[in-house]
């Protein structure tokens, strides 16, 4: 007999007890209370690396990749603010959430953590039951972000990778792809020409982000500088420029 679900079953709950633990790196000087924290996120069922300061904290980020990141603010050798500047500034890191712990009345310091890019700030001394929910609450709204950026990037997939069948097809098959337009000089970074030849490909957003360990945002923002440096407005004319042109395999 298959055992029915109680009635007040959470799907939330279910779907959060199926999903990867959050990974979360948590970067404090003060030995006790990093050590605390951690011990309370890990009895959570967070999966928590810790760092003793910014600079620490940054090599962490980029070892880890993490799915969230705690900071203190005032930090030797790099603080809370340096940490947050190289994060929003890296091209894997920009989009990550991070959440400040600050001393209690800071104003002008939180006003400038916001400024900076930060998600939220837990003023010290706090609840160890609110950093939970305020941590949850952060992972959630990163993943509704996620997924409703992904939702978009995949609209008409079948659509698109028609299309660029179409494209290969039309430019392999005419009768002067011999005489194509000569390639123009255009200038593209490293990752904007991975960008270009994944687009091609057929990949949406989501896909190549995961391919680049990058951001769904960072990739958008690729499209854009790509779109902006071809003179095109979409992807299946950007394709087409980038067959005609030769500048993807």
């Amino acid at each position: 007999m298959t055992a029915t679900p109680p009635l007040d079953a959470d799907p939330q709950g279910a779907d959060e007890a199926n999903r990867p633990a959050a990974r979360l790196l948590l970067v404090d000087d003060e030995p006790g209370l990093r050590a605390a924290v951690q011990a309370y996120l890990e009895d959570e069922g967070f999966v928590v690396t810790t760092a003793v300061d910014g600079l620490d904290g940054w090599e962490k980020a980029q070892q880890q990749m993490p799915d969230l990141v705690i900071s203190d603010v005032m930090m030797p050798r790099c603080d809370g603010y340096g940490l947050l500047e190289k994060m929003r500034t890296d091209e894997r890191l920009g989009g990550t959430p991070v959440i400040f712990l600050t001393a209690k009345g800071m104003t002008a310091d939180r006003t400038q953590g916001y400024l900076a890019g930060v998600d939220d700030y837990i003023p010290k001394p706090f609840d160890p039951d609110e950093l939970v929910a305020r941590v949850r609450n952060v992972v959630r709204r990163q993943d509704r972000l996620l997924t409703e950026a992904a939702r978009f990037a995949d609209a008409d997939v079948g659509q698109m990778a028609k299309q660029i069948s179409e494209i290969r097809s039309m430019l392999t098959g005419s009768a002067d792809a011999a005489s194509s337009p000569e390639t123009p000089q255009l200038s593209f970074t490293p990752r904007e020409a991975s960008v270009l030849q994944l687009v091609a490909e057929g990949l949406m957003n989501k896909e190549i982000a995961r391919q680049l360990e990058t951001s769904i945002r960072n990739v958008e923002k690729y499209v854009s500088r790509l779109f902006i440096k071809t003179g095109t407005s979409s992807r299946t004319e950007l394709v087409r420029f980038a067959l005609q042109h030769h500048l993807v395999d």
